[in-house]
């Protein structure tokens, strides 16, 4: 006995639903991921006790390494004379003494480039000066 054939249909595949998902995925990856702070200089915190202060997004911060070298706001300076930090500050803060002014240095940084930098931020008129220290283990 001989059937009549019948037509096959073509398996067809919709990948809306399959883009969609992909696209929800991407946005909660963005969305979950934690961002870290790229630093210029490798740095290695001194400890403390105290608790953190709260973070505001306009500040003036001054990296120092263990060899003595300053970076302000991430932008390494060709030097390490006091001249060349205060002009660095100047540009960033754009004459605004009033920002808060903070000053990251390693735990074997020398201590004449931290009281540099301090003596630098004093000379220009920044009052709110903090030191950055990590919470002891």
């Amino acid at each position: 006995m001989k059937f009549p054939r019948q037509p096959v249909e073509p398996v067809d595949v919709n990948l809306t639903p399959l883009i969609d998902v992909v696209f929800l995925l991407l946005i909660f990856f963005m969305v979950s991921t934690t961002f870290t702070r790229e630093r210029e200089l490798t740095v290695e915190l001194p400890e403390a006790s105290a608790e953190a202060a709260v973070e505001t997004t306009e500040r003036v911060e001054i990296e120092i390494n263990a060899e003595g070298e300053y970076a302000v706001n991430t932008q390494r300076l060709v030097n390490r004379n006091s001249e060349t930090l205060s002009k660095a500050i100047k540009d960033v803060s754009k004459g605004d003494t009033k920002l808060p002014l903070i000053i990251t240095a390693d735990a074997s940084t020398p201590h004449q480039a931290v009281v540099t930098a301090m003596d630098v931020a004093g000379q220009l008129g920044f009052s709110h000066l903090r030191i950055t220290t990590r919470q002891p283990e």
